[in-house]
């Protein structure tokens, strides 16, 4: 007799919904969102790195992509164009926690259905999806403060540093010790 966790039971892939790929840095989130497409059926390809995501695009020619705006290396704006230059048919929703009018026209423009703000789930995305670009892009009306956008920046720079202060103190143009000053403090939640 068990006494652990229940096995986690997958649905069976519905070979009538369209292929998702799922491209996202953050693991966590990629990962449930990923499981939350499976759970309803649709077969999900997870892409952790745009190059990933390139590279199974030419593989396995998914329908539909949701690709994170601030990856390292390329963004999902950028990304967006090596993906329809595979497959100009491909539908593309671009999901990020850093909202804003700019990059929501850009995305837009270079082909995506739409840009949803984190933490966006399945069935928003999905919904999306089937809306079709049939509705005008909604900017999301939750923007982030000043204060929460530069710890955010901070916090992505000091990542891919390797969370050296110095090398990201060098980046992000200020002085080590301003640095670890903006660090000590707790993150602004708004």
């Amino acid at each position: 007799m068990s006494y652990g966790q229940p096995p986690v039971v997958t649905p069976p892939i519905n070979k009538n919904l369209p292929r998702i790929l799922v491209c996202d840095d953050d693991q966590i989130f990629r990962k449930r969102l990923v499981r939350a497409f499976q759970a309803r059926g649709y077969e999900t390809i997870d892409a952790p790195t745009p190059g990933d995501a390139i590279e199974l695009t030419k593989r396995f020619k998914p329908a539909r992509a949701v690709l994170d705006l601030k990856m390292p290396g390329k963004s999902g704006i950028e990304l967006i164009d090596d993906l329809t230059a595979i497959d100009p048919d491909l539908d593309i929703v671009i999901l990020t926690g850093f909202g804003s009018i700019a990059t929501a026209v850009e995305a837009v423009h270079r082909g995506a259905l739409d840009y949803l703000t984190k933490p966006a789930d399945a069935d928003q995305i999905l919904a999306t999806f089937e809306r079709d670009g049939e509705l005008p892009p909604q900017v999301p009306d939750n923007q982030p403060t000043l204060a929460r956008v530069e710890w955010e920046h901070i916090q992505r720079v000091l990542a891919d540093c390797g969370n050296n202060i110095s090398q990201a103190a060098r980046k992000l143009g200020i002085h080590r010790r301003s640095l670890q000053r903006k660090l000590a403090k707790m993150p602004p939640f708004e």
